[in-house]
């Protein structure tokens, strides 16, 4: 998949977004190293800590289907701002992929990439376990 194949996939998840509390709709795609795609977008809940980001619906998808091993992943939104992970979101990404490259849009569609170790400095991982 191209990174603008990537990009369309994300921000087609907005319209999956259930978002009736914040109405801030997020979409995600990621990318696995053997080129494999899920997506998410966030579902709130009446309990708000029941509810689950776009980034992490794709990332357990994917790791519920096997896949571990992520390269890059696509987080769309809305808002003028860039859409950037939340910080529990870029725990779960450092699980997985230290390195993961995450591009970023806001509503016009433009991009703004990070790396991981960019968003989320000095990270914990599960080395640090061993």
């Amino acid at each position: 998949m191209t990174r603008e194949e990537l990009k369309a996939a994300a921000i087609a998840m907005l319209d999956r977004a259930y978002v009736p509390y914040s109405r801030f709709p997020v979409g995600a795609a990621l990318e696995c190293a053997d080129g494999t795609v899920y997506t998410g977008c966030n579902v709130e809940n009446a309990s708000y800590p029941a509810g689950l980001c776009a980034e992490r619906n794709a990332i357990f998808h994917a790791v519920a289907e096997g896949h571990t091993d992520f390269v890059r992943i696509v987080v769309a939104g809305r808002s003028e701002d860039f859409c950037v992970p939340c910080g529990i979101c870029r725990q779960v990404m450092r699980e997985f992929a230290p390195n993961l490259e995450i591009v970023c849009l806001n509503g016009a569609g433009e991009e703004q990439s990070f790396t991981l170790p960019e968003l989320l400095p000095h990270s914990f991982g599960p080395e640090f376990l061993q």
